[in-house]
């Protein structure tokens, strides 16, 4: 994946591997920092390893992640608001995909996008969040990335 120019990459910890297993979960993540530093938006992309013969319901993960920041957001005082779960593509993979506006006092504060994908024997998911600005304003920094993408 190529990372926004000027972003702060990290690859996040990871569960351990064996010589005889690949890593189960691997993590990456970018920051977008303002002029002071402070974070402003961040995108991060996960792989996870899926059990051979395990079915994954791709909506129903996409759902319960949706619910889980629908929560989050709420518990820390904001109301959010997502669209509909639609198809989508990840790099080249069929994906499902979704929008929170996230407003405190009827302003709107954030947003956050949610894709997931399923590969043969992978879950990658791809999320970008950010203050409203920051977010509507890196929007082709946001497609470079995710069309950098080689899944």
């Amino acid at each position: 994946m190529t990372w926004p120019s000027g972003w702060a990459v990290q690859v996040l910890p990871q569960e351990e591997a064996t010589t005889q297993t690949p890593p189960r979960v691997s993590r990456q993540r970018a920051v977008k920092n303002d002029a002071n530093g402070d974070p402003v938006l961040v995108m991060e992309l996960t792989m996870s390893q899926v059990e051979p013969g395990h079915e994954v319901n791709l909506q129903g993960v996409l759902l319960e992640m949706r619910k889980s920041v629908q929560k989050d957001f709420f518990q820390g005082g904001y109301q959010s608001v997502c669209n509909k779960i639609h198809p989508a593509t990840l790099s080249r993979l069929q994906a499902l995909e979704t929008t929170c506006t996230v407003t405190q006092n009827g302003r709107h504060v954030l947003s956050q996008t949610l894709v997931a994908a399923l590969d043969a024997d992978k879950a990658y998911v791809f999320s970008y969040a950010g203050q409203a600005e920051a977010y509507a304003a890196s929007q082709d920094e946001i497609r470079n990335a995710r069309n950098s993408l080689r899944l």
